[in-house]
């Protein structure tokens, strides 16, 4: 059984545009493209789009989300691993459990899971207690009615603009350019006006981002991990931090 692009996007609550994006990366490549074009779906498919969707929720950039799919063949064990992952949050997180139970069930008795049931439960509250410790509960509370407010493709739109901006850095960086050069400077540009855009970030009069938030951020870049893996490793993280100082001394 296939399902169409148009029909995935609307039950994974996603957009064509980032199905499309996951296919062009490597991420979700669809069972067949039609002789109009479209792109089609089956439930082999629907399983690596659910994985990918599971990583997302964990905070994975789409680079560490392929060494995490490139590095786990078996789809079933992948998802237990997802499972257990997600039952830390347990209560939080109930719908979102079920629904993976759901599909390992369905693939250990050799059922093909239904689409219909795979989507179920995915939110993007992982980060409550991270960042009201950074930036308050109120920073927190504000960012977060936002994001309820926005539908899901406007979520998924803000995630594949996130991406962008990440592949941005990495090919500056892989350039040769100093922090300090154009095209890194407009790299830094574009990081400010994306933070400045989000409610609840910690702002100046004139509400754009402020100073001591974008800083910190910069460096938190490098400090992390979590963000360092996304710009490549420490190095893709160092140029970043680099050039977002750079810019916050010469315009903020």
């Amino acid at each position: 059984m296939e399902w169409s692009i148009a029909v995935i996007a609307k039950l994974a609550g996603t957009t064509s545009r980032t199905l499309r994006h996951y296919d062009d990366v490597g991420l979700v490549t669809p069972s067949r493209i039609g002789e109009n074009g479209y792109r089609y779906y089956d439930a082999d498919a629907l399983v690596k789009l659910q994985r990918v969707l599971l990583l997302r929720e964990l905070g994975l950039g789409i680079p560490a989300i392929a060494e995490v799919l490139d590095g786990q063949r078996d789809d079933t064990v992948a998802l237990r691993a997802h499972l257990e992952w997600l039952s830390h949050e347990r209560e939080r997180l109930a719908r979102q459990i079920a629904s993976v139970e759901r599909t390992i069930t369905e693939l250990e008795g050799g059922e093909k899971p239904m689409a219909e049931k795979m989507f179920d439960g995915f939110d993007h509250t992982q980060y409550k207690d991270e960042v009201e410790q950074r930036w308050g509960a109120e920073s927190y509370a504000t960012s977060d009615a936002w994001w309820q407010g926005t539908s899901r493709g406007e979520k998924d739109d803000f995630m594949l603009d996130a991406a962008e901006r990440i592949e941005q850095w990495k090919s500056v960086a892989a350039s040769g350019v100093a922090a300090d050069s154009e095209a890194a400077q407009a790299a830094a540009r574009r990081q400010y006006d994306w933070l400045s855009s989000i409610p609840g970030t910690p702002r100046t009069p004139e509400g754009r981002a402020s100073k001591d938030y974008y800083t910190g951020l910069a460096e938190m870049y490098v400090a992390d991990d979590r963000f360092a893996k996304n710009y490549g490793g420490a190095e893709g993280a160092a140029f970043v931090r680099d050039a977002m100082l750079v810019f916050a001394q010469r315009e903020l």
